[in-house]
């Protein structure tokens, strides 16, 4: 089986058409892209000093190789585009860096530059959310956000903190000189054939300036429902919402519990040209070609409440608003849901059902809630545990607390080895619990019924976070710890835990989560 090993240069590869894609016993195996230059071969073929395999590659099957096989690399050889140079480790670039710099002094600016180039690439190598770069009075301390949990990247003195900062706010086109105020800005890199987006966020501290990079990968934005994790129930029902003419859909759940996602994919379903479709966001996530996309600008007057008031003057059929915030927001869209407008948006709460009480909190009449909803999700995101290296566990107090019988398969826990950074946990999967406003749901609605009654007539056999949570663990997919991490439960043993629904509620035979 033939290994990536890419000595060629990025640039040469990505400009020639010819990409090494392994090297075993027969030899080494050259993919050439269809339009590739096939004269680069006998140059190939001098360097290697070995004859060559060759392998026709479309340009779309040799771009995807080409960021697989340099991202594979590390950052030794890792992708070369849109200002991402990376000739060395995280650890040889700290060493370019002088003891002193001027930071009038252009000339000292390039170490700095490979190393926010590194720090970019890395964070995406890794699938790195966030970058978080934390000046302190006597350090700077790097770390990324991966799998939703942070990590220490690097530690660094404190005299980079300037040096990098202000090179972050030149690529994102900031004030470097305003130090006193928060900015917002974007970076558009390209790494191979992957698009990125960077949100840059600065805010100043007692230590100096802190900056935050959101990496959004565009391949992300374009995800649909069925790679979302719904169980077929939950999908079927969500489906059905989005096809109804009117009337508003919810999905609920923390800061990075993949809503925005779950939104974008929603409007991939409704994008079919026969719909105008207008959002109004706090930031622009992802462009989405046919959606007609406004964000959010407090300083100019442009509100959620105002944008949305704005866009239903454009006669829209189908309106996304980032999130609801206030009462004037959520009034605003639920007359849009009732004269004739699908409306997708989001709520914080902790489940579905809260979805619900904290728009009639917020000032709207049960009613036109009951009149106006169609459907509640709530989401969260537990990591996946590593297939490589996870390891059964012994049956303790932890898995007879949440099963009320062994499960059919045996549990993992996490370990770690090279493959997932020595963390035991490789991407995310999703659960869902999802409330369909039926008859019945409508009238508990509209009678100022209160949460747990909600709840109980949703989900009369199942179906909650906490089920989805524990079907994953009974598949092997995720930890005990990681489902009670996400779902808030407690830990306690039998009998049944405060705040956590009693193992007789669990469904073992419904596919809650899905893959």
């Amino acid at each position: 089986m033939a290994t990536p090993v890419p000595p060629l240069a990025y640039a040469f590869a990505r400009r020639h058409g010819v990409l090494l894609l392994g090297e075993d016993a027969d030899g080494p195996q050259v993919g050439l892209r269809e339009d590739g230059d096939a004269q680069a071969l006998a140059e190939v073929r001098r360097a290697l000093g070995r004859p060559l395999r060759v392998q026709v590659l479309e340009r779309a099957a040799f771009d995807r190789r080409l960021s697989e096989v340099y991202a594979d690399a590390g950052l030794g050889d890792a992708a070369r585009s849109g200002g991402l140079e990376l000739p060395g480790t995280l650890d040889s670039l700290l060493e370019d860096i002088p003891a002193t710099a001027d930071l009038l002094d252009s000339r000292g600016d390039a170490p700095v530059i490979r190393l926010i180039n590194g720090l970019i690439a890395e964070a995406v190598r890794l699938g790195a959310s966030d970058v978080h770069i934390e000046s302190f009075e006597s350090a700077l301390r790097v770390r990324f956000r991966v799998d939703g949990v942070m990590r220490e990247a690097l530690n660094l003195p404190a005299r980079i903190a300037p040096l990098l900062v202000s090179r972050v706010k030149v690529m994102a086109r900031l004030d470097i000189a305003e130090r006193r105020v928060p900015q917002d800005g974007r970076v558009s890199l390209a790494m191979g054939s992957r698009q990125l987006d960077v949100r840059v966020s600065t805010l100043p501290t007692r230590g100096g300036e802190r900056v935050v990079l959101r990496i959004l990968d565009k391949d992300q934005g374009g995800l649909s429902l069925q790679e979302l994790g719904f169980s077929p129930p939950a999908l079927a029902a969500l489906q059905r919402a989005l096809q109804t003419p009117n009337g508003i859909v919810l999905v609920t759940g923390p800061t990075g519990s993949g809503k925005t996602t779950t939104l974008y994919a929603a409007l991939g379903l409704l994008n079919d040209g026969q719909r105008n479709i207008l959002t109004v966001e706090d930031p622009v996530e992802y462009a989405v070609d046919g959606v007609g996309q406004t964000q959010v600008n407090a300083r100019v007057g442009m509100s959620f409440a105002a944008g949305l008031r704005a866009i239903l003057r454009q006669d829209p059929d189908v309106v996304m608003v980032g999130e609801i915030r206030d009462g004037e927001t959520a009034q605003i869209a639920v007359q849009a849901s009732l004269t004739g407008h699908l409306v997708l948006s989001t709520v914080h709460t902790n489940d579905a059902a809260g979805a619900i009480t904290r728009l009639r909190d917020i000032g709207i009449e049960p009613f036109l809630l009951a009149s106006s909803l169609r459907l509640v999700v709530a989401q969260r995101l537990l990591r996946r545990l590593c297939p490589h290296c996870r390891q059964p566990r012994a049956d303790d107090a932890l898995a007879t607390a949440l099963f009320a019988h062994a499960p059919a398969g045996p549990l993992y826990e996490a370990v770690g080895c090279a493959r997932c950074n020595h963390t035991g946990y490789a991407g995310r999967l999703g659960i869902h619990e999802v409330i369909p406003v039926d008859a019945t749901i409508r009238r508990l609605v509209a009678g100022d019924a209160g949460e747990d009654a909600i709840a109980a007539a949703a989900f009369p056999r199942g179906g909650r976070l906490a089920d989805a949570a524990r079907d994953l663990v009974a598949r092997g997919l995720t930890t005990l710890e990681e489902a009670l991490r996400v779902t808030h439960q407690d830990a306690a043993p039998a009998p049944a835990p405060d705040g956590m629904p009693a193992p007789s509620a669990a469904a073992p035979e419904q596919d809650h989560a899905g893959v």
